[in-house]
């Protein structure tokens, strides 16, 4: 099972978590290592708003994988030893049904009429996933940023099927100046003419998406690393800059953003960035229960890894570290990682000097 590139059907209703259902879910997923005789060497990794399953690369497909350098023989997540799965999270467009998929019922793309996507739904899909491959437990279930917030659900929902729990620049809810900022992006996505009230050809909205990645990309980094990466640096007269273009591009900082924002447009539905991104918003762990500690409670993992990042301003760390503290009861082995990185909420998916140490330690001692 090393490298494959997998899809498992549904064919079944999928009850949706705030109400409606789908008429059958296709959920692409992709592995690497081997599922041993005792099928209790599994890592179930859920992903960020925007990556695939493709975690790393693979005989399958060799490109790189978008946490490469985490994943692989001998490396933190060591798949000589593991089994990981990496399911594309449901609402994507990587694979996964979502609102860009054709609804079965109508044959039409479902778009707007995709029922209300929530991260419980997400995590649903992993168990589903599990299932199909015959593993009662992972042995960890991994999540960063958004998939932290899958990987949480997965251990409340399904307590009994995750042996560990490793949390990375992840929170049990979002706080208002994240949902601002997501807010508007979905505002400025919205905006865009091309839009059309979702019901545009292709990946729809360009320019609101470009606009949009920008903005996000300002909350996915800190304000320290733009100033000892760029100062106050003029860009060179190149492809984003025109002189002659009254308030167009001047310093490098605004190049940075439009080469970023341009890779990104084209690359992401819209509908399904908007889904997405909500999802985030709605989350809140406390639903599970009435309040966060008993949502929390519901969790079994017997060891439990939080790591988050000082210059994170998206998921900042006080909200690891308020994980750590309700996640931290008797007979529970708790590791708690604060990072210095500077490189905001994108660190665990740039500055793997610091992370790697930290996921290979803890998976090492288990």
């Amino acid at each position: 099972m090393s490298g494959n590139r997998r899809h498992i059907s549904l064919n079944r209703p999928f009850a949706m978590h705030r109400g409606g259902e789908l008429d059958g879910v296709r959920i692409a997923y992709e592995t690497w290592g081997e599922l041993n005789k005792r099928r209790d060497n599994a890592i179930l990794l859920f992903t960020g708003l925007s990556p695939s399953a493709h975690a790393a690369s693979a005989s399958e497909d060799q490109s790189p994988g978008w946490w490469e350098d985490m994943i692989g023989p001998g490396r933190a997540i060591d798949t000589d030893r593991y089994f990981l799965i990496c399911v594309n999270s449901l609402g994507s467009c990587f694979g996964t049904t979502g609102p860009s998929s054709v609804n079965p019922d109508t044959e039409e793309t479902y778009r707007l009429t995709f029922p209300i996507l929530s991260i419980e739904d997400i995590a649903q899909c992993g168990a589903d996933v599990i299932e199909v491959l015959g593993i009662d437990q992972v042995a960890y279930v991994i999540g960063p940023s958004m998939g932290g917030m899958s990987a949480l659900a997965f251990a409340m929902m399904h307590p009994d099927r995750a042996a560990g729990l490793i949390l990375i620049s992840s929170a049990a809810r979002a706080l208002p100046f994240a949902i601002a900022m997501r807010s508007l992006q979905r505002e400025i996505i919205r905006s865009d003419p091309e839009w059309n009230d979702g019901q545009y050809q292709g990946h729809g909205a360009e320019q609101g998406m470009h606009l949009a990645r920008k903005l996000g990309m300002v909350s996915y980094r800190s304000a320290d690393e733009w100033k000892q990466r760029f100062g106050r640096e003029r860009a060179p007269a190149d492809e984003y800059r025109h002189p002659d273009q009254p308030f167009g591009i001047e310093f490098e900082i605004e190049s940075y953003l439009e080469h970023h924002a341009r890779k990104f447009s084209g690359s992401f539905d819209a509908n399904c960035y908007l889904y997405l991104s909500r999802a985030m918003d709605l989350f809140d762990a406390a639903d599970h229960g009435g309040c966060l500690e008993t949502g929390l409670a519901c969790v079994k993992a017997s060891r439990v890894l939080i790591v988050g990042v000082t210059s994170d301003i998206l998921f900042p760390v006080e909200q690891q570290r308020e994980l750590a503290a309700l996640l931290q009861v008797p007979d529970r082995e708790l590791v708690f990682e604060q990072l210095s990185s500077n490189q905001g909420h994108d660190s665990f998916l740039v500055d793997m000097d610091r992370f790697r140490p930290v996921l290979s330690r803890f998976l090492n001692a288990g």
